[in-house]
This record gives C-alpha cells, sequence and structure tokens, in this order.
C-alpha cells in the first residue's frame, strides 16, 4: 500500500506540472482573429493554392472591381496586409505588379507610387485598367491576390457603368453615402464634399437635403418618387499643390413602403469577450419577416457617433450591407471590424440601429477583455479529470493485484504448517 501511495503521488506531481507547463505557453498565446456570432460569407474568396516559382499563395480575385474616372486620383487597397503590419512595415514586404507584366509597380511611372498597404495612381488613364497582383511578405508566410480596376472617360456614357446603387424608402429620411474615400480623407471632419443632382449644386441649408455630421453622408428629408435619380458627391483633394476632383456617382432608386415589416435586431450580445490585440468582427444581424421584402438600413454608431466619424484612421469599420434568406427568412447583416481591438474599445458604446418607414430599433453592446490563460484552464479541467480517473482506476486494479498476493501466500502457508495430532502434542504446545 505504502508503494501504491508514492506511485499516486508521483501521479500527481506529474499532471500538476504539464497543468503549469501548458498554461505557461497560453500566456504567451494571443488569437490574432475573434468571431462572435454568425459571420458573413467573406466577400473574398476562400479558394487557396500555390503559385508556381514564387511559392506564395493565390487567395483569389477581390470581390468588388475598382470603377474609376480618367483624369482622378485612384487607390488599390491591398486586403491581405492587417493593420498592424501596414503600420510597422519593418517586419513584412509588400510588392505590386500587373498580371500582364512580370515588372514591379511603381518601377519608372512616375504617376505611381505605394504607400503603406496602398498603390496610388495619380492621376490615372484608360491605360491604367487591368488586374493588379498585390504580394505580401513576412518571416512566415507569402500570399497573393488579385485586383481588378477599370477606368472610364469622364461622360455621361460612362455614368452608369461607375454609379453606386443606393436605395430609399418612400415617405423616409433617406440617406445618401459617399463611399471609397477614406484614403483621401485623414479627418472626416476635414472633407471638402459637394453634392449634386444631376448638374443642380445642393445647397446645404436646403431643407430637402440635409447635412448627417459627417460630409461623406446626405440626408434626404421625407423622400419622394422624385428623388429618385443620380446624385454625384465631388471631394477637392490637393497633392503637391495641384487640385484634382474625386468623383463619385450615386444611383438612388425610392421604393413604397408596403407590407414594410418591423425590423428585428438578434444580434450581438451585450457583451462581446475579446483579446487585446486581435482582430474581432461582430456582426449585427437584423431578422426582416418572411416573403417580403424590405429597405431596412443597417448601421453601427460609437458614443452616439457615426464610425467613420468616431474612427476616422479606420481602426474601427463597417462591413458591407448583406442581406439574405435562411429557410424563407429574410436578413440584413452589417458587421463591426476591429483591427485590432484596444483598450480604448473597453470603455466604449457600440450601438447597432435597424430603421425603415415603419419602424427603427437599436442595441447596444460592449467588449469586454477576456483572458487566453482562463480559457485554457476551462479547456483542460476535462483532460485533468479524465488523467485523475485513469489512476484512479490503474491503483484500485493494483491494490486488488496486491490484495490476491497477500491472500495466495498465506494459504500456501497454512497449507504447508504442520499441526499436532493428539490431545498430548496439543498439551504440550500449550
Amino acid at each position: 500500500m505504502l508503494q501504491g501511495s508514492r506511485a499516486l503521488w508521483k501521479l500527481v506531481q506529474t499532471m500538476f506540472i504539464l497543468l503549469v507547463l501548458v498554461t505557461g505557453v497560453s500566456a504567451f498565446t494571443t488569437p490574432t482573429v475573434v468571431h462572435t456570432g454568425r459571420v458573413s460569407e467573406s466577400p473574398i474568396t476562400s479558394e487557396m493554392h500555390t503559385v508556381h516559382g514564387d511559392n506564395c499563395r493565390f487567395r483569389g480575385r477581390e470581390f468588388k472591381s475598382e470603377l474609376r474616372l480618367e483624369g482622378e486620383p485612384v487607390v488599390l487597397k491591398c486586403p491581405l496586409v492587417p493593420h498592424s503590419d501596414a503600420s510597422s512595415g519593418s517586419h513584412s514586404l509588400l510588392t505590386w505588379s500587373r498580371l500582364d507584366s512580370s515588372r514591379l509597380i511603381p518601377g519608372d511611372e512616375p504617376r505611381m507610387w505605394v504607400k503603406g498597404d496602398t498603390l496610388w495612381v495619380l492621376p490615372a488613364e484608360q491605360q491604367d485598367s487591368g488586374t493588379y497582383i498585390c504580394t505580401f511578405r513576412n518571416a512566415s508566410h507569402c500570399e497573393q491576390m488579385s485586383l481588378e480596376l477599370k477606368v472610364f472617360k469622364n461622360t455621361e456614357a460612362s455614368l452608369l457603368l461607375v454609379s453606386y446603387l443606393q436605395i430609399s424608402a418612400l415617405s423616409a429620411t433617406g440617406l445618401l453615402v459617399c463611399p471609397d474615400l477614406k484614403e483621401f480623407i485623414p479627418s472626416k471632419a476635414d472633407g471638402n464634399i459637394q453634392w449634386y443632382k444631376g448638374s443642380i449644386h445642393l445647397d446645404k441649408d436646403n431643407k430637402k437635403f440635409l447635412s448627417a455630421g459627417d460630409p461623406t453622408h446626405l440626408l434626404i428629408s421625407n423622400t419622394s418618387m422624385e428623388d429618385a435619380g443620380y446624385y454625384r458627391c465631388v471631394l477637392k483633394f490637393t497633392y503637391n499643390g495641384k487640385e484634382y476632383n474625386i468623383t463619385r456617382n450615386i444611383e438612388l432608386r425610392v421604393k413604397g413602403t408596403t407590407m414594410e415589416p418591423i425590423p428585428v435586431i438578434i444580434s450581438p450580445l451585450e457583451t462581446i469577450p475579446a483579446s487585446l490585440g486581435s482582430r474581432l468582427i461582430v456582426p449585427c444581424k437584423v431578422f426582416l419577416g418572411t416573403g417580403t421584402s424590405s429597405n431596412t438600413i443597417v448601421w453601427w454608431m460609437a458614443n452616439s457617433t457615426f464610425i467613420s466619424v468616431a474612427y476616422p484612421r479606420g481602426r474601427v469599420t463597417e462591413g458591407l450591407h448583406h442581406q439574405y434568406s435562411e429557410n424563407d427568412e429574410n436578413y440584413v447583416e452589417v458587421s463591426l471590424i476591429f483591427d485590432p481591438v484596444t483598450r480604448e474599445d473597453l470603455n466604449t458604446d457600440f450601438k447597432c440601429v435597424a430603421s425603415n418607414p415603419r419602424s427603427s430599433q437599436s442595441l447596444h453592446t460592449t467588449v469586454k477583455e477576456v483572458s487566453s490563460v482562463f480559457s485554457w484552464g476551462i479547456a483542460l479541467a476535462p483532460l485533468s479529470l479524465i488523467i485523475l480517473a485513469v489512476g484512479a482506476i490503474w491503483m484500485r486494479r493494483r491494490c486488488k493485484r496486491k490484495a490476491g498476493k497477500t491472500y495466495g501466500l498465506t494459504k500456501l502457508q497454512t497449507d504447508n504448517q504442520d499441526f499436532p495430532s493428539s490431545p498430548n502434542q496439543i498439551k504440550e504446545m500449550k
């Protein structure tokens, strides 16, 4: 029994050392991406294969083509570069090339240059149209992805090709957004954007068209069918003393409000667990009913401020407006993307808002820091129980074997002992 106790004590010591080692390793392990709730299908294809000769993995083509006007600045952003690597640059290498050429960009082309994780073309020409490859390398891996650029002449005929479709509900407050200006406006408060409907300039003092606090947003009061049509937002951008126009064309469609459902926000949770320094995606999922179309718009706010205004540098952004169906039920989803999570986010009130002409709903959520060691402890608890159970079974069997051996030895000694055969002998023995 003494030997069994010593064996059990050695087993407990070994298990304790194992737990300490694993827990210590986990303290230095930080997850790189944290997804909460249901995440929309990524717009970037998941197909990956190796490009022969360069030992790089090709991750497919960016889902959205860049459609731009001739004579204006163009910025192509490589979707492979994490936020942290884009800011440091010392531990990674990003290169650009065209699909029809093996030469690296910019080369000798003065209109092109690389800035961080972006390729700048200023001004763009029609001959710049084509497929561009961005290659991201660091100490551990190499990946490639392609982006499509199409440059059109600045004519009325190109209007249909370069317009962004946006939808507003009849008799509601409409919202127009001037898209894809992040690289040209360091601070949204400094953006000088002019709005036009056709060739008519929309004055900010106009009671029909209202400022939303963010110059990239324009509100339309009591939207009517006459408000449908083509709009332009024009940003004045200066580079090396020369001024350029950056134009975004928007096609606004106005839809009726019949059978408009009441939006129901079903996610996110009130508290979102995250690790500081990780990339976090928080989807806002809204239920829109069954069998009906909806004009519901969804957006995020941080401390009652638009995300683009609260985070002008783009560390926290909104994902695409994704509308889909599951089992004949309609949903719309817009994700809030942290790249990365910082301590500032732990004290911020984030709110998802879903609105249509019939109703407006909102849901507040907060980001809470989680400990990776705690997660490892939860994961290792079942393993500890299994080890203890196996140890107990092993000790029980060992004790049974020892008890059996002791019984056999006692019986053997008893069988071989000589007992007195007569009463006289018994008395003498006494």
